[in-house]
């Protein structure tokens, strides 16, 4: 059962939302169910993908418009998901103030539908489609950048509003185990980052996560480019540096699924 927002502050969430096959797993679906079980139905979603790098940071549909299938090659069924989420707009006017002109411009694209990075693990948290939903674009993938971008939202969660990074805890494409079962034992570079992630978010260590090119093992093979891991530092952000604890672990063809609650 799912529980309404009251007057705590909200969690904030990074998820591994994986590829759209991902939705086909009853494992990784159930455990998107029942965490959103486990914490209060928010007013409204704010949404950082991995998927959207754009600048000035950029604020996506106000209104319902069709979803962005940002995919390639997939069975036809994958591009017939729908999601009609309401739109935020007091939300959109709500980021815009606390980000501030000045430090950090917004635009606004009215037609940019919400990616997979998006409604992929929505459809699973909120299969109704009844909460609103906004996405915002990383503006840069700078780590200190994009934390201080999340502490400037952080005052979104007394509002009720769930600040969701989607991301993946490890993304490798290239080193995927395609060939292998889907929860077989990963590859030692997943694991050691993985082990080190968890570690770094459980203590709050974020000066060592916000720099982890140089502090975490394997990194660079992990993600060969940080656009997967990105969206934590928003997280991180938000919840001013407190630990969190891991609700979804596992590999998935290798890659980590690791996703974790800032409350």
């Amino acid at each position: 059962m799912i529980r309404m927002a009251n007057e705590q502050s909200m969690p904030t969430i990074f998820l591994s939302h994986g590829a759209p096959p991902l939705a086909d797993d009853h494992t990784w679906t159930s455990e998107l169910a029942q965490w959103a079980g486990d914490i209060p139905k928010p007013a409204a979603v704010l949404v950082i993908s991995a998927h959207w790098e754009e600048a000035p940071l950029t604020i996506g549909a106000t209104e319902t418009v069709p979803l962005y299938y940002d995919f390639w090659g997939f069975p036809q069924r994958y591009y017939e998901v729908t999601y009609p989420a309401p739109g935020a707009p007091a939300l959109a006017a709500d980021v815009r103030g606390l980000l501030g002109a000045s430090d950090h411009p917004t635009h606004h694209d009215p037609s940019r539908g919400l990616d997979h990075g998006a409604y992929v693990p929505l459809k699973e948290m909120y299969p109704d489609a009844d909460v609103p939903v906004l996405q915002i674009s990383m503006p840069t993938l700078d780590p200190q950048t994009l934390f201080d971008i999340g502490a400037k939202l952080a005052p979104l969660r007394d509002q009720g509003i769930l600040i969701l990074g989607s991301g993946f805890s490890t993304h490798n494409l290239r080193e995927m185990r395609m060939d292998r079962p889907a929860y077989a034992e990963p590859p030692s570079w997943s694991a050691e980052f993985d082990d080190w992630m968890n570690q770094a978010v459980t203590s709050g260590q974020v000066d060592d996560l916000i720099d982890f090119r140089a502090k975490a093992p394997a990194a660079a093979v992990a993600h060969p480019r940080i656009e997967h891991f990105a969206p934590l530092f928003v997280n991180l952000g938000a919840a001013a540096g407190v630990g969190g604890a891991t609700k979804i672990d596992g590999f998935w063809f290798g890659l980590s699924k690791r996703s974790v609650q800032f409350n």
